[in-house]
Parts: structure tokens; C-alpha cells; sequence
């Protein structure tokens, strides 16, 4: 049967993921705020959590429809085909979140929609209690100006936990963001790349996955591999489709650098984890003696920034040193994620092109020179 996903993402990295869905053979694709919906048979399900660099999560989406009122929710949920997903003894929990909604209080909404559940699948099974000890299907309500969407999660932790970052440096950039970045940063399987603030090494690596073409999601498991519309084979057959198209030929190389030492260590530990510490070089250096091994070379990195004044200026001060260094290096390309909305001033230069992100709640631009 064929079926609608939709797929959270970072804002400003909706038309990145929306070529992945339609790369991944999603068809139908329609690109909202931080969200892309799609379509495609059921098995899209375990190809779309397993190869999408860029989503936060997979969802079944089940409906939508104006909810101003409880008995509006109600009723709502309660015509969605739950039993087409939902077994008599599976798990289905409620959360959710409203924004600028006349239903407001979050713990009221997940109890009206858990009952509307209940009240669909009893008529479906003519049970009176459910035990609830199977597969989980989580659901996943948005209301946002009165509009209600229900979802099932196919992808249980988020898809940004690849699996290979046990840990981190303070205030780590999310995979999910960093894969964004590296995909609007035309990253090839030929292409050398820099990160001078290599902090746990997210940026090279998730570069070196998209280069060697080595799916985000191969080596973790999804809540929707317990579900019975799933079998166990589609999920084989996706993984194998996913490991043949690893190209092991790339020449890509990366070189990270960081002035700490802890920096270095996690980023290899971190690279190891993920299979692809042969391609990352690292070396313990201050920004300010950055240079490149490499005859040409894209540079991506997320200087430290803070919200504290001193810790601004210290940062206005790494920018300035940025500025110095980087104008040796003119034909190359450089992509800097930064929140100072006069970066340009400091580093000395005006960027070729900027993009808003949100790097967690704190709103960047990721300011490109590449002309």
C-alpha cells in the first residue's frame, strides 16, 4: 500500500531535504516550514529512516484537520484509520505540542486524543481493554493555528543520533544541521575538507559519510522495524541496498584541527565509531597557523561563539583572525556558521551568499565565499 510520510527538519534546510526525498524516490513532495511530506509505498518507510542525512525523524502522517474545540480533536482522531497500523496489543502513547491554538494545554490534548484512539481501535476490534504490551506506535499530534496533524513515529530516537558520537564538546552541532551544511556546501566524493574548530568532529564526518555515500541510519535500529505492516525483509533489503552503494573509491579527504587537545581525541574516537577514520587527518593548531595540505579545498566550520560580552568579543577577535588567514587561500571555497550578524564587518569581507539557520534555538547564517 502506498503511504504519506513526513519528515521534521532544521528551518532552512527544507529544500535540502526535499531533494533527499526525491533522491530516495518519495513522490508527491510538498515543502512547508521546517517539514517536507511525501509519498510512496509502505518500504519507503525503512529506506527513508535508514538514508535521509537531513530529517529529524520519519512519520506515518495519519491526518489533518481544524481541531477549535475538544470535541473537534475528538472526533478528528477518532475517524483516522488507526487499525490499519495499530494491533490489538500494541502500544500507543501520546505527545505532542500547540502553538498559537485555542487548545492550548498539552496534558488535555494527549488525554482526548488517547481516548479517541481507544474508542477507534475498540470498534475495530470489539475489545473493551488493551494491554498495550506489543510494538510501539508512538502518536505524535501538532496544532498549530487551530489545525491539528496526527502522526504515527516510525523513527524512535531521533534520526540525528547516528550512533557513532557517544560524546560530545559543549554545545555540539546536531548531525542532522551539520549534513545540511555539508550538502549546501557541495561537498563531492573528490573534494578536501577543513574544519579548524573541529570541536567532536561532526562536520568531517558527516562529510565524509555524504562523500563515500555511506547512509546516516545503516548501523542504528527504528521503532517501525517492530511493526507488523513492515516486514523484517524490507529492512534487510533496504540495509544491503544502502551498504552496495558505499563508495569505498572516494579520494575525499578531511583535516580537522582544534587548539584542544580534548577536541582532537574525541573527533578521532568519534571518527573511528563511524567507520571513517582513514579519511580524517587530525593535527592540535590555533586558527590562527591554519593552513591547507591540499592544492584546493573547501573549508566548513562553526567558530566559538558565546552570549556573554566578553565571550563575544573573544569571538569578533577569532573572526578577525579568520579573515587574515583565510584571505591567503582566495580560490577556495568557505562556509562559516556564525550567529553575529556582523560577522561580515569582522572577518573583512562580505559573504557571496548567506543562508538563516537555527543552530538548536540560537538563529545563525552561514555565511559562503565561494567566488
Amino acid at each position: 500500500m502506498n503511504i504519506t510520510l513526513t519528515a521534521p527538519c532544521h528551518f532552512g534546510l527544507e529544500s535540502v531535504l526535499a531533494s533527499e526525498v526525491r533522491r530516495i524516490g518519495g513522490e508527491n513532495v510538498q515543502v512547508t516550514d521546517g517539514r517536507v511530506t511525501f509519498q510512496g509505498p509502505v518500504s519507503l518507510i525503512a529506506r527513508a529512516n535508514i538514508c535521509l542525512r537531513t530529517a529529524e525523524r520519519v512519520q506515518v502522517l495519519l491526518g489533518s484537520f481544524p481541531a477549535y474545540t475538544f470535541e473537534d480533536l475528538f472526533q478528528g482522531v477518532r475517524k483516522l484509520p488507526l487499525e490499519d497500523y495499530i494491533g490489538q496489543k500494541d502500544a500507543f502513547p501520546v505527545k505532542g505540542w500547540s502553538l498559537n491554538s485555542k487548545l492550548h494545554s498539552i496534558p488535555d490534548c494527549q488525554s482526548i486524543i488517547k481516548k479517541a484512539a481507544v474508542t477507534r481501535l475498540q470498534q475495530a476490534y470489539h475489545i473493551n481493554w488493551f494491554e498495550e504490551t506489543g510494538a510501539v506506535y508512538q502518536i505524535e499530534f501538532g496544532i498549530h493555528k487551530d489545525n491539528a496533524i496526527i502522526m504515527l513515529d516510525t523513527s524512535g530516537a531521533g534520526l540525528h543520533k547516528r550512533g557513532y558520537r557517544r560524546s560530545s564538546v559543549i554545545a555540539p552541532m546536531k548531525e542532522t544541521l551539520a549534513a545540511g551544511i555539508i550538502d549546501l556546501a557541495r561537498v563531492y566524493p573528490d573534494s578536501a575538507l577543513y574544519d579548524p574548530f573541529c570541536g567532536s568532529g561532526t562536520l568531517l564526518i558527516e562529510g565524509a559519510m555524504h562523500a563515500m555515500k555511506i547512509a546516516p541510519g545503516l548501523r542504528r535500529r527504528f521503532a517501525a522495524e517492530k511493526w507488523n505492516i513492515l516486514p523484517q525483509s524490507h529492512w534487510h533489503q533496504e540495509r544491503q541496498r544502502a551498504f552496495d552503494l558505499i563508495d569505498r573509491s572516494a579520494s575525499f579527504t578531511a583535516f580537522g584541527s582544534d587548539i584542544d587537545p580534548e577536541a582532537i581525541a574525541l573527533t578521532q574516537h568519534n571518527a573511528q565509531q563511524a567507520g571513517v577514520a582513514s579519511k580524517i587527518h587530525l593535527v592540535r593548531r590555533d586558527v590562527k597557523d591554519f593552513a591547507m595540505e591540499t592544492g584546493k579545498g573547501v573549508v566548513i566550520c562553526n567558530p566559538p561563539y558565546g552570549e556573554r560580552l566578553l565571550d563575544v568579543k573573544e569571538a569578533q577577535a577569532i573572526y578577525r583572525t579568520m579573515g587574515k588567514v583565510f584571505a591567503q587561500r582566495e580560490k577556495d571555497r568557505f562556509y562559516i556558521i556564525s550567529p553575529d550578524e556582523e560577522f561580515e564587518k569582522f572577518f573583512g569581507k562580505k559573504a557571496d551568499k548567506r543562508r538563516k539557520l537555527y543552530n538548536g534555538m540560537i538563529k545563525c547564517q552561514v555565511y559562503m565565499y565561494f567566488k
